[in-house]
């Protein structure tokens, strides 16, 4: 596992960065409990707390995040399910099978925000990561995945960019509502 510096991102990162927040930032309410997996330099993190309200936590495998260890120990780490109405994991699930954890965190009705590479152009994204217009990865890409295929977590928009990446929110459903016989 490589540590990720805290250096000034790549030309082609920032780029990035902007192109998202851009595209998920409007998508926070007022007021959300927050919690991104995989924060690294915490960069999406200074544009949400521009949103009034916003509670913001981060966990990461490394300091500075406000929780250290890995998502999957979610409840060793003190995370209550239910808890969140948005979770970002960006570039995280082709790295960590995470769906099940994100489920128990996120609220009913709350949001999942996901970028990840394509599967069959991954070899893309790596060739990008060689000639350094990419950031090197942190560990390898051993759990490629179709957006489109993940079942449980209710209402998907899921949008490819530049034939490279996925980027969706996916929207927990509601709890079943009771009805009186």
């Amino acid at each position: 596992m490589v540590k990720v510096s805290q250096t000034k991102p790549l030309p082609i990162q920032r780029i990035a960065q902007e192109k998202k927040i851009r595209y998920f930032l409007p998508n926070i309410p007022q007021g959300a409990r927050v919690l991104e997996i995989g924060s690294a330099s915490r960069w999406f993190k200074e544009a949400a707390e521009s949103i009034p309200g916003v509670k913001y936590t981060d966990i990461d495998l490394f300091p500075p995040a406000d929780v250290v260890g890995s998502i999957l120990d979610w409840q060793k780490l003190e995370l209550q399910p239910d808890s969140f109405d948005v979770i970002i994991a960006f570039e995280v699930v082709e790295h960590v099978n995470c769906f099940d954890a994100c489920h128990a965190l996120l609220r009913p009705g709350g949001k999942l925000f996901l970028t990840t590479p394509v599967p069959h152009f991954d070899w893309a994204v790596k060739l990008l990561e060689m000639v350094h217009l990419n950031q090197k990865r942190t560990s390898p890409h051993n759990h490629l995945i179709y957006l489109d295929q993940v079942q449980f977590l209710g209402k998907k928009d899921i949008q490819i960019m530049h034939f490279l990446a996925q980027w969706a929110i996916f929207t927990k459903e509601s709890a079943p509502k009771m009805v009186a016989v």
